[in-house]
Order: C-alpha cells, then structure tokens, then sequence
C-alpha cells in the first residue's frame, strides 16, 4: 500500500483536490491523509465541509499582517517537523502554485518523498505576474517528481524547460470538483438559493464579479471599479452586478467606497457551492481567478478575466474566456458586445472548454496506481 499526503492551504487547492481525494480514499492500494496549511482559513473550512473531508494534520498558520517571508519560512518548518516526521509517505500530493505548494514540495524534496503536482506547467513568462505564483509554479516543478498538465499547451512548457519525464496531459481537476458540486447542488431546493440571495434581481441579466489578486490591487482596482460602474449605469434597467467583495483590505475598502450604485449589489464571499451556483445564475462572469477561468465556460458562461497576462491562455484560444486586463474602455466594451450581441455571445458560451470532462482524477489515479 503506498502512503499519500494531499497538502494544501487555500480554497482552490481545496476545490481542485477534494475530487483526487475522494478518488484515492476509495481505491484500497492507497493509504491517505490530509495536511492543511489554512492560508484561507474560513474560506477552506467552507470547502472541506462541502465535500465532507477529514483532515489529519492542520497547521492553522496564518497570523495578521504575514510577509511572504515569514509565511515562508514557517512553512517550511511547521509541514517539516509536524506532518512529514510523523510518518513515511510515498507522495505528497500538491496543486497549483501557492506558497503552500512551493514550501510543501520543498520539504518534501528535502526528505526525499516523491512530489506530485497537480495542474502543472502553466506558465505567465512574467515572475512577476502573478506574483509570487509564477515563481512558486516554476521553481515546484524543478522539485516535483510526477507533473500533471492540465493541457497540452502546459506540457510544452515543461518541455521548454527540459523536464520531459513523468509529464502528463490529464484535464484539471477543477471540472471534476465543479460536475461533484452542481450535482451535490441538485439536493438544495432552489428556492433555499433565491431566498439567500433575494437582495439580488434575477429577473435582470446578472453580471458575476470576482476580483481579488494581488497585482491588481491599488490603482489597476480603482480602474475595474470604474469600469464596471460605467456598465451598471449603461444597463441599469436590464443588469445586475453581482460582486462578492473579498475580505482582504486592500479591496473591500475601496469596493465598498467606489461602487455604490443600486444596481451592484455587494455582497459577502460566497462558499463554494453559492459560487457555483451564482455562476450558473450569471450571463457573464468577470473575474481575477484562475479557477473560475476554467470553471464557467463548463457552464456555458463567457468570462473576461481582469488580467494583464494570463498563465490560462489554453481559453482564450478557444474562445471561451477574452483577456480584458485592467483596461476601462476594454472591460466596458467587451461587456457590452456580450450583452448587446446575441450571436456573439453564443459563440462564446457554446466554445469547448479546454480543461478537460471531469475525468482527470481517475486519471491520475490510473497514472500512480
């Protein structure tokens, strides 16, 4: 039986790990334990909960005002010496490209324990954009023993970098999470939805809007929010803007202050199955996230992600996501020939999504079985 650790800290490792944890519990050649790091700590528990996953090791790290160096340093030490000498592991699992997945694949590297890394290869060509991801998700895969690419574009730049051994192109795991959660949605009554959300009119088109990294914060913010205060009042009879404001200070001030508008309705960060769902309610999506660029299109909706360089370019060629960056004029238009052009918009919902049909962790398990 080998041994296997799934290791993580925020909600979207959370989301795209619950599937392969699911998968691997119930294969008998595995033995499998789960090590939190709770860089997001409310957030994840909400994900946890949702796909009812027990966690052996949770390290509960994060502390107010936390540099990159400190949060560092003490991942490195605390996944060390509380998780990996307690116990032999085959693998240690880790997904994406957090400061969790860099120090996890460290430490694991240092004990000389097989490092997987799940959705690998993707790749911005700007250390600095996102930061610190595109560092964290280049120097992890000079660590990692198996990489699962979520496409072929992925693969490329893994071969680029001359690593061609255990390379793998499987889908992401994000689809597989999102068909586990629409389905885990259909035993919630759709009235108990609306009544969440009766602040929202859904008789309106409903424009979702999630915005929350890093590089945007400051005056690329300020911008978006202009933005999309020009559309609220361009459609303030047909849309309705829907923003759950991260808790992160540098945008909820500003979120709060900006945008006003009676049709933007502010709301509270959602779990992840009220995301799910809202993005099913939704005609557009507007977002930061690179999950929700692979999320929506499985629903049919077209996404303008709020980026200047995406490591995602796989939608953007297929049609079903439009980098639109930070740029006001570019947001409002794009938005606007969505809503206004009924061909065009069907182009772009009914647009293959390139990350794969929700097979990927059965994949992978086939892989290392």
């Amino acid at each position: 039986m080998k041994s296997v650790l799934f290791l993580f800290g925020t909600r979207p490792e959370a989301i795209k790990m619950a599937p392969l944890i699911k998968t691997f519990s119930s294969d008998s050649k595995f033995s499998v334990k789960v090590g939190v790091t709770a860089q997001h700590r409310e957030m994840l528990d909400q994900v946890l909960d949702f796909f009812d996953i027990n966690v052996d090791y949770d390290l509960n790290v994060m502390t107010p005002n936390q540099t990159l160096h400190q949060l560092t340093a003490t991942l490195i030490e605390r996944i060390t010496t509380e998780i990996l000498d307690k116990e032999a592991f085959d693998y240690v699992f880790v997904q994406g490209d957090t400061t969790t997945v860099l120090t996890g694949a460290l430490a694991a590297f240092y004990k000389k324990i097989k490092v997987v890394h799940i959705e690998a290869g993707l790749r911005s060509g700007d250390m600095h954009s996102p930061f610190p991801e595109e560092m964290n998700r280049v120097l992890t895969s000079n660590l990692a023993t198996y990489h699962f690419c979520p496409t072929k574009r992925a693969v490329e730049n893994l071969e680029k970098e001359g690593l061609t051994t255990n390379v793998y192109e499987v889908g992401n795991t994000v689809i597989d999470a999102l068909l586990m959660a629409v389905e885990k949605n259909k035993s919630t009554n759709e009235a108990q939805f609306l009544q969440e959300f009766r602040a929202i009119d859904f008789s309106k088109k409903i424009i979702l809007v999630t915005c929350h990294r890093r590089e945007n914060f400051g005056e690329p913010f300020i911008t978006i929010c202009d933005a999309i205060n020009t559309i609220a009042e361009k459609y303030n009879d047909s849309v309705e803007i829907v923003y759950p404001v991260h808790l992160n200070p540098n945008v909820k001030e500003i979120a709060h202050q900006k945008l006003t508008r009676s049709n933007i309705k502010l709301i509270a960060p959602l779990d992840y199955p009220q995301l799910v769902w809202m993005m099913s309610k939704s005609t557009i999506v507007l977002t930061d996230s690179g999950g929700i660029q692979e999320e929506a299109p499985s629903l049919g909706k077209p996404v303008l992600v709020l980026r200047n360089v995406t490591e995602r370019t796989e939608g953007v060629d297929a049609g079903t996501a439009i980098l639109v960056g930070t740029d006001r004029e570019k947001i409002v238009s794009k938005t606007a020939e969505l809503l206004d052009d009924v061909t065009y918009y069907k182009q772009m919902s009914h647009a293959s999504n390139p990350y794969g049909k929700g097979d990927t962790s059965e994949l992978i398990r086939g892989i290392l079985g």
